[in-house]
């Protein structure tokens, strides 16, 4: 009767039952630094600090772009570098003309008036930062591209190298 009894609970008992005689896998407990270490490939790339130079009528605002990665194509692990906004217009000229087989995403448009508005330089700042995230993270341009890496890691990038 006591085996009537259980079953008469929904069937709550005999799961329960199933559930306590299943074998557990041993499982061995990783090392903190291997459980929360860093991924197997990561890029993080970050448009950040702008910066506008103030030299009379010819004022422009550079943005940094700090990368941070393991991917085995880029030759540095960190790097910091400075750019204008016409050489992302640069790059992504250059990207297109690389393959036609990726989408190049849009920049930010043009500013005309109040340029170096704190507001409109943020907003310009977030939008390089999305171009940047998108277009570095692309496999295919990672390794097929001639001008991405260096744009995002060479202090000392000379467009005129790649614009023959």
């Amino acid at each position: 009767m006591a085996g009537g009894n259980s079953n008469s609970s929904g069937g709550g008992g005999s799961s329960s039952m199933a559930f306590s005689s299943a074998t557990r896998l041993d499982t061995k407990r990783q090392a903190p630094e291997d459980e929360y270490g860093e991924p197997e490939d990561f890029l993080e790339v970050q448009v950040c600090n702008p910066l506008t130079s103030d030299v009379g009528r010819n004022m422009y605002t550079t943005y940094e772009i700090i990368c941070r990665t393991n991917i085995p194509i880029f030759k540095l692990k960190t790097s910091s570098v400075r750019r204008r906004y016409s050489d992302f217009e640069w790059l992504r000229d250059m990207l297109e003309r690389e393959t036609a087989r990726v989408t190049i995403p849009p920049l930010p448009g043009k500013v005309f008036t109040n340029r170096f508005a704190d507001d409109v330089i943020e907003s310009r700042r977030e939008g390089l930062q999305r171009f940047m995230q998108i277009v570095a993270g692309h496999p295919l341009l990672q390794t097929g591209s001639k001008v991405l890496i260096p744009f995002m890691q060479d202090r000392n990038f000379d467009k005129d190298m790649y614009s023959a």
